[in-house]
């Protein structure tokens, strides 16, 4: 059987993720996505290519298969990833990476010359208070992420665990000249900028006396 890869549509795309894919629903957005069609005009699978998950990675230059689904024909999942590759680095960007979960073995992706880039430890769960998530069934499992390179792409920078700063607080000074208390916020609500109510009208005053008159 011979495969094609051809522009998809995004809301095309999301249909075949939601009826096919065994664990993920479809993406909220993408930069492109890709299909994947049999020469006897069946669409085999489709690949969805987005910006970087993981804030760390995205730097304007990288780009995630963030959804990848076919219906287990031979060569969809090389032809789809290869192809999200060739995609990207004509289009400017220096890197692709993606995600397999425990137990998958990424021989598609080693077929058309990703690489095993680090191995992600289990997470209890997704959901953080900035960004609440409902329980998606891809906890408790561990994942490994692949990428590929241009020549000239700088290497990854380490991936600290973004949610450590989403649920404990900050630590900033009041913003009161004359104060040097901190104050505490947090990532879920309007931070704060003064210690106390004195210190609002201490700043208030200050801005007055400051301020020309006309």
């Amino acid at each position: 059987m011979t495969i094609t890869v051809v522009p998809m549509a995004f809301r095309d795309a999301c249909a075949y993720v939601d009826r096919v894919h065994r664990h993920h629903a479809a993406p909220q957005g993408h930069k492109f996505s890709l299909g994947a069609m049999a020469d006897d005009g069946r669409l085999v699978g489709v690949a969805i290519v987005g910006r970087p998950v993981a804030r760390a990675y995205d730097d304007g230059l990288t780009v995630e298969v963030i959804r990848l689904a076919t219906d287990g024909s031979p060569n969809a999942c090389s032809a789809l990833y290869g192809a999200a590759w060739r995609t990207a680095k004509a289009s400017g960007h220096r890197r692709a990476i993606t995600y397999t979960q425990e137990g998958e073995s990424g021989a598609s992706l080693r077929a058309v010359g990703w690489r095993r880039a680090a191995d992600r430890p289990a997470r209890a769960g997704w959901d953080a208070p900035s960004r609440p998530r409902r329980t998606l069934g891809t906890e408790q499992v561990a994942r490994t992420l692949w990428e590929i390179t241009a020549k000239d792409a700088p290497p990854l920078p380490p991936l600290r665990d973004e949610t450590r700063d989403e649920t404990r607080p900050a630590r900033r000074r009041c913003s009161a000249r004359s104060c040097r208390r901190l104050v505490a916020t947090t990532a879920t609500g309007r931070p704060a900028r003064y210690c106390s109510h004195a210190c609002r009208q201490r700043a208030y005053r200050e801005r007055r006396a400051t301020t020309p008159t006309s």
